[in-house]
């Protein structure tokens, strides 16, 4: 089994990066892997720690519309080139936490996807460039609240609330090209969502190079890579588990958010220069 590298938290709030065993030990690193952490002799048992995200990133960048059936149920065309977009590091929350329906929505979705690590400062790369700066891979949910996404026109608040980022477990450092990934909701055995990953219109190392080209890419941030078809709505009580053939799987379920009243929101009145 690969190496699987984990965040963790102890009781006290101090927070390590380690490898974790499979008797659930973990094996506490000196620093960051993708900084050379190296293993220490520290090991923490299976109930004196906590999982957090795999990472903490400056930065997500996610891409849009990277599977073709993806784009064709969404009734758009194939991007020319990758479409980019942000989501809030504080979207953020590790397998296991609850993901949160905000009360200015009426319609969530799921979006399983294969989310890569950088290792290594990336800046104006090319693919060839961009595959060393890829230092590993994991599991995301790009949760989506579609009907803001509609409204609005563009994707800030519908990618951004808090808990629309499921991430984790674990990082492992290679993954197989025709990995599958699949995504269930609540106890059907058949899933929603199922593809390979050699299915992106564009690959792991095309998106890396492209992104550097407008921003640079930082040690620990996040790049997601598109999701495929069936996509779909989710309530609260559902659970959701994303599979990836190789990594894992990434479990969280909905509850209600909070539902405080929402504010009037006016525009300005306009000011005679």
């Amino acid at each position: 089994m690969a190496q699987r590298y984990v965040r963790v938290q102890l009781a006290d709030g101090q927070v390590y990066y380690g490898l974790l065993h499979l008797n659930r030990e973990v094996q506490i690193l000196d620093a960051p892997p993708w900084l050379k952490g190296q293993p220490t002799e520290r090991m923490l048992a299976p109930e004196g720690y906590r999982i957090l995200a795999p990472c903490s990133p400056s930065k997500i960048v996610a891409v849009g519309r990277n599977y073709a059936n993806h784009a064709a149920e969404m009734g758009s065309p194939l991007p020319e080139e990758p479409l980019l977009f942000l989501k809030p590091p504080t979207a953020i929350i590790p397998a296991e936490a609850e993901i949160h329906y905000p009360a200015m929505s009426a319609h969530v979705d799921y979006e399983g996807e294969l989310a890569l690590v950088i290792g290594d400062r990336c800046s104006h790369c090319t693919p060839e460039q961009a595959q060393t700066k890829i230092w590993g891979y994991t599991i995301a949910n790009d949760v989506t609240a579609r009907d803001l996404q509609r409204k609005d026109g563009q994707w800030a608040r519908a990618k951004g609330f808090d808990t629309f980022c499921p991430l984790g477990p674990w990082i492992v450092r290679e993954i197989s090209p025709g990995a599958r990934i699949q995504t269930f909701i609540n106890d059907s055995p058949s899933p929603a969502q199922s593809a390979g990953i050699n299915d992106m219109v564009f690959a792991p190392d095309v998106l890396v190079s492209h992104i550097s080209q407008v921003m640079t890419l930082l040690p620990g941030d996040v790049v997601l890579t598109g999701t495929p078809e069936g996509v779909g709505p989710i309530g609260v009580g559902d659970r959701i588990r994303i599979e990836i053939e190789g990594i894992g799987s990434l479990t969280n379920t909905v509850v209600e958010g909070k539902r405080q009243p929402l504010p009037e929101v006016k525009p300005a009145p306009l000011k005679d220069d």
